[in-house]
């Protein structure tokens, strides 16, 4: 029995122990020998116990979250900074097994031989339990074996960087904002995390990786008291897996002026006149409506009804592969390999190497996402390695990768998109969405909008929103800009499963116009 004074004397000893256990040298290629005889006693333990098959995963997690915001003081002409600084950090096993066809799993933030040992035991009464009401035994798809160390390449550890100069630098970008009086209330946030983790499997692989993340943004408030409304705008730059150096390439200061004045015209902007108009979507902007509308109805298990309970299922059933949901111009590409995107990795939690794979060619569906459990269901032989926890205490399931759509002809630009354009709107940024339990049909508001009238750029307009049905709205895509306006956007609270897990990941596209959607104002 663990008791309680044991659980946080342990605990603690755990705690100073990961620094030692993932500061192997950096110019390594291999993992850290203590952490592979750590996981050794899980893959023993369970081949004593006649699993057929064993993991484990050793993680240290570490988030910061830092802010600044500046709002003027009720009563007073003065104007208040206030700092908010989270930090947290966790570290702890998981192992999975597989006893008589089906899964165990179990977990501590204990990390000693012992305890090892001892999870690893519950983990196979686990999977012994389930095996009784397993209606067929698990099967996995093959995978090789590897012995390697993978990082996120980067230069500086954003974790060691002084809090105070994070700090100067976010105050730096919320005066920035409030320079014009008519600018309410500036805020700046850097968000940081970092993710060592070992996996080890009895089918022969050690895989140690280092998983850094940065993401952050500036926002501005305009308030009209005399028609008691307000307005905001946001400045996100690309949200990135990258070191410390590639803050300054975020400009978040620089950007501050552009998104205060915005934030004023935006304030005054008369709201959009309904009706079916052409769209041109920034990557800032579609990011979002490719994450709820591609990205997550073709996850397998959502399609197959294993999500229903909570994320939903997906329209893209099972008869769909090799059919027309989207127009020609739409090839979408599942990537865990591009530099710098959220979702990008050396391995996903069952050992696979990170890949790419293509999910929608020129409007016809190819691949569901998938994990070496799922691989067999739709005819694959290998998983296209989808497979991730949100920490140590989790079970890996099928996660969604970074997701691309892919550019439009180099010729193509965002002058030419618009040109073509009677009555539309440009759309900027990430607003208010919903959409429904089988990703079908969809509401999408966004940060900024233009008027588009008579082939040229207007002046902003507020209040809009579009809706329409998933493969109506992709259908009806008769363009996207060249490889040179391809951007790539974040998404860091992506949550699905039972316990809930929250995921990272990237999406990528150049502006992208869209033919006769409905277009509503809003309130």
């Amino acid at each position: 029995m663990l008791t309680r004074r044991h659980f946080l004397a342990a605990s603690a000893a755990s705690a100073a122990l990961a620094g030692e256990l993932f500061a192997a040298p950096k110019d390594s290629d291999t993992p850290s020998a203590d952490l592979e005889k750590l996981g050794d006693i899980a893959l023993r333990e369970a081949k004593k116990s006649k699993a057929t098959y064993c993991d484990i995963r050793i993680v240290r997690l570490r988030d910061q979250r830092v802010g600044l915001r500046l709002s003027p003081e009720r009563g007073t002409n003065k104007t208040l900074a206030v700092p908010n600084v989270f930090e947290d950090s966790s570290f702890g096993f998981g192992v999975r097994v597989i006893v008589n066809g089906a899964w165990g799993f179990a977990a501590s933030p204990v990390v000693t031989p012992e305890e090892i040992a001892r999870i690893t035991g519950e983990a196979v009464i686990i999977a012994k339990a389930n095996a009784s009401v397993q209606p067929k035994p698990v099967q996995l798809a093959p995978v090789k074996a590897y012995r390697t160390r993978w990082e996120t390449p980067h230069d500086k550890d954003p974790l060691a960087i002084p809090m105070q100069e994070k700090l100067e630098l976010l105050r730096a970008a919320a005066e920035e904002v409030k320079k014009n009086p008519r600018v309410f209330g500036g805020a700046a946030t850097l968000n940081l995390r970092s993710e060592d983790k070992y996996f080890a499997s009895s089918e022969g692989s050690s895989i140690q990786q280092l998983i850094l993340q940065i993401y952050g943004n500036v926002n501005a408030t305009a308030v009209d008291r005399a028609k008691g409304i307000s307005r905001s705008r946001t400045y996100s730059p690309t949200q990135a897996s990258a070191g410390w150096e590639y803050v300054p390439e975020m400009n978040l200061r620089e950007n501050a002026g552009r998104i205060r004045e915005e934030v004023v015209e935006h304030l005054s902007a008369p709201p959009v006149k309904p009706g079916k108009k052409d769209l041109v979507l920034l990557p800032s902007h579609l990011c979002l409506t490719v994450h709820e509308s591609v990205a997550h109805p073709t996850e397998l298990d959502r399609a197959l009804g294993y999500e229903a309970n909570y994320a939903g299922t997906s329209y893209i059933t099972m008869d769909k592969i090799g059919k027309r949901i989207a127009s020609e111009h739409c090839t979408f590409i599942g990537d865990r390999i591009s530099p710098r995107a959220l979702g990008t990795t050396g391995y996903d939690d069952e050992g696979v190497k990170a890949t790419r794979f293509t999910i929608i060619d020129k409007g016809i569906f190819r691949n569901y996402q998938t994990t070496r459990e799922q691989a067999h269901l739709v005819g694959d032989k290998e998983s296209h390695g989808c497979c991730q926890a949100d920490s140590w205490a989790t079970v890996p399931f099928q996660r969604m990768p970074n997701v691309w759509l892919q550019a439009g002809p180099r010729e193509t630009t965002l002058e030419s998109l618009i040109a073509g354009i009677d009555d539309g709107v440009l759309i900027d940024g990430q607003g208010n969405y919903s959409i429904d339990q089988q990703r079908y049909n969809f509401q999408f508001g966004g940060d900024a909008f233009w008027e588009i009238k008579n082939g040229k750029k207007g002046n902003m307009i507020s209040r809009v929103a579009y809706q329409g049905r998933t493969p109506d709205f992709w259908q009806s895509c008769d363009g996207t800009a060249g490889q040179a306006y391809w951007q790539q956007f974040g998404l860091t609270g992506d949550a699905k499963g039972e316990p809930t897990q929250i995921n990272s990941i990237s999406h990528g596209c150049s502006p992208t116009r869209f033919r006769n959607v409905n277009v509503l104002i809003t309130d």
